[in-house]
């Protein structure tokens, strides 16, 4: 029995056991590989803009210390619950060791519908959280980062917040900050950029022009904008676009900037176009040689699998993929070539990395240095997942888990069981 439950959380364990089961690890190591080292959950009462009080739930999952301190995002949503939470922990862990990262996975979360509550009082809500977790949480123990829900503003209230209770400026508490608050240049755009770069280098090696290609991104927050952004300054033609509003589809390619801009306007692509419109149920399955699914969690079904045409498989959002599909897709991979969450979004938490290295050094860099450096780390993870899965004959998920999975694994062999 364990307290993390749900169907996002029921797929990690699955995930997971795929790899155990690949790597032989024994049975008597498992659960310490898989359950979370710590799971705190907080009471976040707010004084309301009426003058009534109201109570939030909200959560953090440290997954494991073993190589660093945790790392993680924090999301507000209202589909919060501490599996899922628990979940995107464990996929943090595999995803920062497969790049090279000196962290544990970490995730929190707030369980709040957004459009019920006023900025003001936002700002009350995330302070609360940020004052709620300082016990648990500090530089060199659990850096937080945004998630869905999230922005860079938020970053700046729970900075501020740990900060005034420590007496002096901790930069490094937390990433994805703006520029003027110790953040870095080029943390807003990365994990969009390289789920285009790598998107984009997969096109390459399976010979498909550029010019000629089109792309489908369903979200359109930061990862999806940024990622259609990317796809567009590469030559791609964005056909469909879709976030919870709704969808657009345009077969000669959509405006991304001007669509950019619409959405940074209004919070949403909703009313930048009636003639545009499309039912946002098909967009999974259109034509096209890019999807980028980069909004929720198991968008992607066995059904849906069976169904797409597209010919790369870009993984923007956390497990967008169920178990079952990934079935299908490996009797599909000759024909879709899968990047699968953990190495396609890890541009964020890479660059999240550079952030925290500048904070405690207090040397930043320039936006040119930032982004050569994400894209090699992208590249050499790449070339690491691709070389593993021909190697030992098995699809690009299981081939860059079991390396995220080794390294923590050989992490916590080497430095023992404490008595």
């Amino acid at each position: 029995m364990t307290v993390y439950a749900g169907p996002v959380f029921d797929m990690a364990v699955n995930q997971f056991r795929v790899i155990a089961d690949h790597l032989s690890i024994p049975m008597d190591e498992r659960d310490r590989l898989l359950l979370p080292k710590r799971a705190i959950t907080i009471s976040c009462p707010i004084h309301r803009d009426d003058g009534t009080v109201a109570v939030f739930e909200g959560y953090r999952v440290q997954h494991h210390l073993t190589l660093g301190p945790t790392k993680g995002g924090t999301r507000f949503a209202p589909s919060v619950d501490i599996g899922e939470i628990a979940a995107l922990a464990i996929w943090m862990s595999w995803k920062c060791a497969l790049v090279g990262l000196p962290y544990g996975g970490a995730k929190g979360g707030v369980r709040v519908d957004l459009t019920t509550i006023s900025k003001h009082e936002l700002e009350a809500l995330s302070r609360r959280y940020m004052q709620e977790m300082i016990p648990f949480v500090g530089p060199h123990t659990d850096v937080r980062a945004p998630d869905m829900g999230t922005n860079e503003q938020m970053m700046a209230w729970f900075m501020d917040t740990y900060s005034m209770y420590q007496g002096r400026t901790v930069t490094e508490i937390v990433t994805g900050k703006p520029v003027s608050s110790g953040g870095t240049l080029g943390r807003l755009e990365a994990t969009g950029r390289g789920v285009a770069h790598l998107a984009k280098r997969v096109m390459k090696e399976l010979a498909i022009d550029l010019n000629s290609a089109t792309a489908v991104v369903q979200g359109f927050g930061n990862v999806g904008s940024y990622a259609a952004l990317g796809l567009h300054q590469f030559g791609l033609k964005v056909i469909a676009v879709g976030d919870h509003t709704g969808a657009l589809y345009d077969k000669g390619g959509l405006d991304i900037p001007v669509l950019m801009r619409h959405a940074g306007a209004h919070g949403s692509i909703a009313g930048f176009s009636n003639e545009l419109q499309f039912d946002p149920a098909q967009i999974l399955t259109l034509p096209c040689d890019v999807l980028v699914p980069a909004a929720m969690e198991r968008v992607i079904d066995a059904q849906v699998a069976q169904n797409l045409q597209c010919r790369v498989l870009a993984e923007g959002a956390n497990g967008p993929t169920t178990p079952d599909a990934d079935l299908v897709l490996e009797k599909r991979q000759d024909e879709i070539f899968l990047i699968p969450d953990i190495l396609c979004n890890s541009g964020g938490v890479v660059v999240s990395y550079f952030e925290w290295v500048q904070d405690l050094q207090q040397l930043f860099w320039e936006e040119e240095e930032v982004t050569r450096r994400e894209y090699h780390i992208l590249d050499r993870a790449f070339d690491q997942m691709a070389a593993r899965s021909k190697a030992d004959k098995i699809p690009h998920r299981t081939a860059a888990m079991a390396i995220g999975v080794e390294k923590v694994r050989a992490g916590k062999n080497v430095r023992g069981l404490f008595p």
